[in-house]
Parts: structure tokens; sequence; C-alpha cells
């Protein structure tokens, strides 16, 4: 005996229970919700992360630190890097530098920083530069834009 050869003598889908029709049912009464309280009612739901009275999983910790809300999040790159990565002559931008796997992508804004020596001529657009980085761009030839 195979197991279509009884589903179809019996049928695919089991018939809905009906609860609450009468004692005779074996399932009037309470309808298979227990006995009184708010979750034998109708419209009860439970808050999510309610644990039942006791002090939530959140409010059991100490708080630590500070967060910054305004805080800005660039993506950082020295002169060294530009020197050793590309041409003279060439521009870079933050799109160029995700290319060439420099920053993880081109999401964030580009900062420049000083750290290194920069000897090629290299037009470089970012959205922040450290003094000594344009410094060093500008006495090389290169020009340090400052882009939106």
């Amino acid at each position: 005996m195979m197991i279509h050869d009884i589903t179809k003598v019996v049928g695919k889908h089991r018939p809905r229970k009906r609860v609450g029709r009468g004692e005779g049912s074996g399932i009037g009464g309470t309808s298979t919700r227990g006995h009184k309280g708010a979750k034998s009612r109708a419209g009860w739901t439970s808050r999510p992360g309610y644990q039942g009275g006791a002090t939530p999983f959140m409010r059991r910790f100490p708080k630590r630190g500070f967060k910054n809300g305004f805080r800005t999040l660039f993506h950082v790159v020295n002169v060294q890097v530009l020197e050793k990565n590309f041409d003279a002559g060439a521009t870079v931008a933050i799109a160029d530098l995700a290319k060439k796997g420099l920053v993880p992508d081109a999401t964030l804004p580009l900062k420049v920083l000083g750290h290194g020596d920069i000897a090629k001529k290299l037009t470089v657009v970012a959205a922040k530069f450290s003094e000594s980085a344009k410094a060093k761009i500008e006495k090389a030839g290169g020009t340090a834009k400052v882009a939106e």
C-alpha cells in the first residue's frame, strides 16, 4: 500500500476544527483556549519582546558610552596611496579609488590625509582634505578640488 492510495480515499486535507459548538463536540466550553485571562479573550495580542512583567532584557544592563548621531563617516586615503596607484596627470575621485579597491565602495564621501609623500601632479576630487594633504598635492603641482 502506498501513501497516494490512502490519500485518495481519505482526502488531502483534514476538515477544519469548528471550536465552540457545544460541549458534545469535545471542543466547546473554553474552545481550546484554557481558562480565563486576557489570552482567552478575543483581540488579545502580546507586545513583541514582552517578558511577562519581568524587567525587559534591554533594561537589565547598564548603558555605556555615547553615540554621536551627528558624526559624518568618511572613506580615508593617504597621499602616499595616491602616489603609488595613479599615474601623473590623472584625476582621482572616490569612484576611481573604489574601482582599484583602495576604498570599499563609493557610498561614503572621501577624505584625503597627508601621510607620506607625493611627487606626481594629480587632480584630486574629495569631500575633505587635511591641511598637510592639500599642501603636499599643491606642492607637487596638482590640484585639490572639494566635491559636494
